[in-house]
């Protein structure tokens, strides 16, 4: 059997596609990963640039983001409460990685809309 370095299990991962995933899995982190590379933002603004996310679940997305390492918290210590995101190398790497899954979705969303209708009304 031959095996191609892209393809071979490594790090209990099957795959470079595997790896991928597991750090992007849930619904709104390719979209924090997305929104994150024009700069840092704070938590307001990507729940405002993420509408129908839930505090909760974003809060527990950018926690998982942070401890995967793709994303930094800082904390200015200041009253009111200020904190800002930003995309470390990694992120910006795995948020640059997202940008053409983007642009695919852009040039077929009017197909998409059809596909959904159709799946919406035949159910």
């Amino acid at each position: 059997m031959t095996t191609h370095p892209q393809t071979c299990g490594t790090g209990g991962f099957s795959c470079g596609l595997d790896a991928t995933l597991r750090i992007i899995s849930g619904k709104w982190k390719p979209l924090v990963l997305f929104f994150l590379r024009d700069g840092p933002k704070r938590y307001g603004e990507l729940k405002r640039m993420i509408p129908g996310v839930s505090d909760k679940v974003l809060i527990q997305q950018l926690k998982d983001l942070e401890a995967d390492r793709v994303l930094s918290r800082t904390d200015y210590k200041e009253v009111p409460p200020r904190v800002d995101y930003a995309l470390t190398p990694l992120g910006r790497s795995l948020a640059d990685a997202i940008v053409p899954l983007c642009t695919w979705g852009t040039e077929n969303m009017a197909e998409m809309v059809s596909i959904f209708a159709k799946q919406e009304a035949s159910a």
